[in-house]
């Protein structure tokens, strides 16, 4: 695709703030255009290496919950941790040769060439894919009905939503229809679902797990995780994701190797547990999910470890740190940088930024009213600032990373509710827009502050509440995942397990 030389008019446009007259627009023309013969050489030096996509069969997505987008079965290794598992990968990450279309109109039809580095670990470790599961549309929303083109639903309860954005993968966890998924994590992704479905939800520590291949949306908020019907599953699962990749620059160049698997054997008995007091009493908040997670914190003190409650008064500050950072910062990489941007070295997706450039040009109007919430909001701070804004945003991130870990010098972990309340009824399709942003977003006071600081946050489910779960967010130190796990597991062995859900694998809805 040459680039086409513009012509005055469009120059003038180009040169608008750079003071030019019309003689030296057209002095600059030859010259300008000169510099395209640079863009034309990279692309043909770059196809003349760049994969082509392997012929891999898959079929359109048919479930009772809406929670497929495709199906297919990729078979790794013939044996290794994962052998014989099934995964469900989230649908904003790439599977070669199998659709990706990130819950969107905008990237309908696009292939990806390359395996993300999440698949192909998965693989080699001997997992089976057996599709991509549904996601919210480009990703941004805590709800599960902004998806193209049909919601996904609850199997507690399908006229209630599955939680966001990796819905279809918690929904086909909590149903048993696979036995892992990928799920991804920008503001609570992982852990919203997993409270609303009854899955285990680990987001890592901030690269700890390679986000290589996956549709970004804020590279310092992005995280890839597993959600899980049992926590020995999500340590497994790390076991085989974390690590550097050397194509990530969210990532660290080293991380020491742990076996989050064989930490679970280890007596959690003599921890400390932090109970964050801002995390609970939010003006959405149901008492009986507060009280439910307090009824898990004394289910953990009955086998041993002890807990007291601790204020961490940034913990209400947060969420303004987070907006900006997810409102101005994804309007300008998701959105307007085609979801890649630029100004980092890893590695990039020429193919999906040109595919989803054009179908942000030709089908922007069947975005979600999230994203177009976020344009709209970040495009306008930064034109009155330039990306001050932003820049603030994240000059607070260390004072609000250092007021938890304040805390977590004293705690081996803290503990909240992972969402003030249980899943909500799937707003009706001529929703007002107050109706239509409450339920895709009101429910991340607690998890999207833990995307901006980087800890890792695992939900588990508590007892159900009206019978719904409900879910207990366990936090940790920066690439203490182990512990985070162990304390999990330890609760989800002295409650004897985690309950099913009514809708089961081969049940409708």
């Amino acid at each position: 695709m040459a680039v086409p030389p513009p012509d005055l008019a469009r120059l003038a446009e180009l040169g608008a703030d750079l003071g030019l007259s019309d003689a030296e627009l057209a002095e600059f023309a030859p010259a300008v255009t000169a510099t395209f013969a640079s863009s034309d050489a990279v692309e043909a030096l770059y196809r003349r290496s760049a994969p082509t996509a392997p012929t891999r069969d898959w079929q359109a997505g048919e479930h009772p919950l809406n929670a497929w987008a495709v199906t297919t079965e990729i078979r790794g290794a013939a044996d290794g941790p994962l052998a014989g598992r099934t995964v469900a990968i989230k649908d904003n990450v790439s599977v070669a040769g199998v659709p990706m279309a990130n819950g969107s109109a905008t990237v309908e039809g696009f292939v990806p060439t390359r395996d993300a580095t999440a698949v192909r670990r998965l693989l080699d470790a001997g997992a089976v894919i057996t599709g991509k599961a549904v996601c919210e549309d480009l990703c941004f929303s805590g709800a599960s009905f902004t998806s193209k083109p049909h919601p996904v639903r609850n199997p507690w309860d399908p006229a209630r939503n599955a939680g966001g954005s990796s819905s279809g993968s918690a929904a086909l966890v909590a149903t048993g229809e696979v036995d892992l998924a990928l799920g991804g994590d920008q503001g609570g992704s992982v852990r919203i679902p997993s409270s609303f479905c009854g899955t285990v939800g680990h987001k890592p520590t901030f690269g700890l797990v390679p986000y290589t291949g996956a549709f970004p949306i804020e590279s310092t908020i992005d995280h890839l995780g597993p959600i899980t019907r049992t926590v020995a599953d999500a340590a497994l699962m790390l076991d085989v994701l974390a690590g550097p990749d050397g194509q990530d620059p969210r990532q660290p160049t080293s991380v020491e190797r742990v076996d989050y698997s064989a930490a679970l054997a280890e007596s959690a008995a003599g921890l400390r547990i932090g109970v964050v007091t801002e995390g609970f009493g939010h003006p959405n908040s149901d008492p009986e999910v507060d009280a439910a997670v307090r009824a898990a914190v004394e289910v953990l003190c009955s086998v041993g470890l002890a807990a007291e409650e601790v204020s961490i008064p940034w913990h209400l500050e947060a969420m303004h740190v987070w907006n900006v950072i997810a409102t101005e910062g994804a309007a300008r990489q998701m959105v307007d940088g085609n979801a890649y941007g630029m100004n980092w070295s890893g590695l990039y997706d020429p193919d999906l930024i040109a595919h989803y450039r054009r179908g942000r040009a030709e089908r922007g109007a069947e975005l979600s009213k999230t994203v177009k919430l976020v344009a709209m909001s970040g495009r306008h701070t930064f034109a009155v600032a330039g990306g001050a804004y932003y820049a603030m945003a994240q000059n607070l991130v260390p004072e609000v990373r250092a007021a938890y870990d304040a805390a977590l010098a004293e705690h081996d972990v803290l503990v909240m509710p992972t969402l003030p309340y249980t899943a909500r009824e799937i707003p009706a399709t001529d929703a007002d827009l107050g109706t239509y942003l409450d339920t895709a977003l009101s429910m991340i006071a607690n998890t999207a502050p833990f995307d901006v600081t980087g800890h890792p946050a695992c939900s588990v489910p508590t007892e159900l509440v009206g019978g719904l779960p409900a879910g207990l967010m366990i936090v940790g130190k920066h690439f203490d995942d182990a512990t985070v796990l162990r304390v999990a597991h330890t609760y989800e062995q002295a409650r004897g397990g985690f309950p099913a859900p009514p809708i089961t694998t081969g049940a409708s809805a």
